[in-house]
């Protein structure tokens, strides 16, 4: 059974979806105790915390999955799957059509593969959902000229002040996120862009792909005394910047504008109480719904793929589920035709090349007598038919 457990932006607001997270990871760690789960792919981005199980022990109705959290949802099987495609596609992302999306689904599948807990569906499923997004955005105009959050959260700074022409930015993290902002504001003739990140080097890079400069993270307080807009994606367990570090390094941040995309969050709402202007995630949401109803028409044909290529997966596990019996023939067949072989090898030593004929004679014996039961109990398992698969089992087991 596939079991999808998540939380996102839909559901819940970014203060609840910290909570929330906090829980997902507590039900999937008594889960993967009580079942031995092995097989788990984590997708955690700021607008959304997913785990992906794949488990045949564990029961619809599990007590571990039963709760009245509302902002937790949990799918089976095709919803699950589905919700996947969907995700992969941009269609669940609040900026519709986001490309970023379909980078971090591939990322959470190299890591479960480095990590050794992705197997055989999920891989599968996993890599049908990267193939379904690729063809959603080379069929579809679902990202044509589409933002990311990056870009909505300089849009924000840009509408604030009007312009952000001879402002001071401060970028802190330099990440896929970071990234995404950073080259959003390279386009504004700025008068300064700065990045910070706790890896120094990393910093450096990015600086030096924006005409910027890069400054150690510990020199943060210093910057923040000079910057017009903030922006911070960092991947931090808690706030980095409270009313309390900003009373320390000075009293007047009237007219500083701070944008946090992180989640957790980096920027308490404590610092509002100081004049600074915050937005967060919470904020982008109707620039979110406004992109939504743009490419409304967009989403309509994506959906006919994914239907389309949601078709073919289950084609292909209707597939796998007799490829063992496939295997087992097989295996049987070469056995035999070995065995065979040697025996007539034996009686026909004393022919020129009679070995080498023989050898080819029975191999293409057998690949014609499997070529048929290979095609025809495939194309039960398409249609269905579980009489035919079921006597196949008993017939060559």
């Amino acid at each position: 059974m596939i079991i999808n457990i998540r939380v996102d932006y839909t559901v819940a607001d970014i203060e609840t979806m910290e909570h929330v997270s906090k829980q997902i990871d507590e039900i999937f760690e008594r889960l993967k105790e009580k079942y031995s789960i092995d097989e788990y792919i984590e997708i955690s981005t700021c607008n959304r915390k997913e785990y992906y199980i794949h488990n045949d022990n564990c029961v619809i109705d599990e007590p571990l999955l039963d709760h009245e959290n509302k902002s937790i949802i949990i799918e089976h099987g095709d919803v699950a799957i589905n919700h996947l495609f969907r995700m992969a596609s941009g269609l669940e992302s609040m900026i519709v059509g986001e490309d970023q999306i379909l980078g971090q689904i591939k990322d959470s599948l190299n890591i479960a593969k480095k990590e050794r807990h992705c197997g055989k569906i999920l891989d599968t499923i996993f890599t049908k959902a990267i193939h379904v997004g690729q063809v959603v955005r080379n069929k579809t105009n679902i990202n044509k000229g589409s933002v990311s959050i990056g870009s909505v959260a300089v849009d924000l700074a840009e509408k604030h002040f009007e312009t952000l022409e001879n402002k001071v930015v401060l970028v802190i993290g330099a990440g896929k996120m970071g990234s995404l902002v950073a080259k959003s504001l390279a386009e504004k003739n700025l008068e300064a862009i700065f990045v910070a990140n706790r890896t120094y080097y990393t910093a450096v890079q990015l600086a030096k792909d924006l005409n910027g400069e890069a400054i150690f993270f510990d020199d943060l307080n210093k910057y923040l005394k000079t910057a017009d807009v903030v922006i911070s994606a960092t991947g931090a367990p808690h706030p980095i910047i409270t009313k309390k570090r900003l009373l320390e390094i000075g009293n007047d941040f009237e007219g500083l504008f701070m944008v946090d995309i992180a989640n957790p969050r980096d920027i308490s709402s404590d610092v509002e109480d100081l004049g600074v202007n915050l937005c967060n995630i919470d904020d982008l949401r109707e620039l979110a719904e406004f992109n939504k109803n743009q490419r409304k028409s967009e989403s309509i044909e994506a959906e006919i793929i994914i239907g389309e290529e949601f078709d073919l997966l289950k084609e292909s596990f209707k597939i796998m589920e007799i490829d063992d019996i496939l295997g087992h023939l097989r295996s049987s067949m070469e056995d035999i035709r070995q065995r065979e072989t040697q025996k007539a090898i034996v009686k026909l030593s004393d022919v020129d090349g009679s070995v080498k004929i023989l050898d080819n004679l029975t191999k293409s014996i057998v690949n014609k007598i499997f070529y048929d039961i290979n095609k025809n109990l495939k194309e039960a398992a398409k249609n269905d038919e579980e009489k035919v698969i079921e006597m196949a089992e008993y017939i060559f087991k």
